[in-house]
């Protein structure tokens, strides 16, 4: 077996074994709700900053990166304007729609998903040119998406201060990294010939979210929203890398940005849909049912058909 597929085979381990230990755990265990959330943290804060940090140091910059995060928004308002056309054959509700849409256009193009298997087919610099792909996403989420989610109620108010606390938010670690790790690139300091425990600190913050994923998860959610979690699946995984797909074909890039962009095409909802949904009183079983199946489907069957692509 070649070091390619001991890896892959490592990190859907990382992904598969914690989710059904966080299943099995959560039926047990009712309280270890209330540790999901502190987990997440955890991981913003201890696990992918690091990791951001050090791949991105070790990235030499140039020009045409920064077509990656305009990539990243062109998916999205993909996804959104996608959505929107989908809404008629669903249940006319505005809560429910609005829901609909949000997942269709928020995809987990970073760290927890797309990063990762940018990692496990790129290597280091795959996982760096992800993690600038991702940095459209607050701006985006922030003055787009929750504009649309709190259209025509008053659950959230978006101000000056509640901007100022969005941005500067430990939950946004992972960003202040990477902009930290593009100074050093830019000040053309050299990172450091060091051993540094990328693939372990990768595996335990993969564990560490699939396990929240796994006390999350409702089994009721397999039957749920059929005809959502069909329409949801055409767009992200058929429609948004068509696409795609097309539109970078009469572009000039490096080999690898344009692998990292196709790559990113097909991933599934983000969790931010769900957030979303908490935030400005959505449909927030439509949201986790949709995040969660679309997030399982991509698992076992767009990961195994990305390895036979390779071969």
């Amino acid at each position: 077996m070649n070091p390619f597929d001991l890896k892959l085979i490592g990190f859907e381990l990382a992904m598969v074994l914690p989710f059904l230990l966080g299943y099995i755990l959560y039926r047990r265990f009712r309280q270890l709700s209330k540790v999901a959330n502190k987990l997440v943290i955890l991981n913003l804060t201890a696990f992918e900053p690091p990791i951001i940090f050090w791949s991105i140091w070790g990235l030499a910059l140039r020009g045409e990166m920064f077509i990656l995060p305009l990539a990243g928004l062109i998916m999205v308002i993909t996804g959104f304007c996608l959505g929107k056309l989908m809404t008629p054959l669903l249940i006319p509700e505005s809560r429910h729609c609005k829901t609909f849409v949000i997942s269709s256009s928020l995809a987990n193009h970073g760290f927890t998903m797309g990063g990762v298997i940018c990692y496990l087919f790129l290597g280091e610099k795959g996982l760096a040119l992800s993690a600038i792909f991702i940095t459209y996403f607050i701006p985006y989420t922030m003055l787009f998406i929750f504009f649309y989610a709190g259209i025509g109620k008053n659950t959230h108010r978006i101000d000056l201060k509640y901007i100022v606390n969005f941005l500067i938010n430990i939950r946004n670690m992972p960003l202040f990294a990477l902009f930290a790790a593009i100074v050093l690139r830019l000040l053309n300091i050299d990172r450091p010939t060091i051993a540094f425990p990328l693939n372990s600190l990768l595996a335990v913050s993969i564990a560490l979210y699939y396990f929240t994923l796994g006390i999350n998860f409702v089994t009721g959610d397999l039957k749920a929203f059929k005809l959502e979690q069909a329409l949801l699946a055409g767009i992200k995984f058929i429609l948004i890398p068509m696409f795609t797909f097309l539109l970078i074909q009469g572009l000039d890039l490096n080999a690898d940005i344009r692998q990292v962009i196709l790559i990113e095409s097909f991933m599934p909802v983000a969790v931010y849909a769900v957030v979303t949904s908490i935030l400005f009183d959505l449909k927030i079983r439509l949201a986790s049912s949709l995040f969660i199946i679309n997030s399982i489907l991509f698992i076992i069957v767009l990961l195994p058909l990305f390895y036979l692509l390779n071969q």
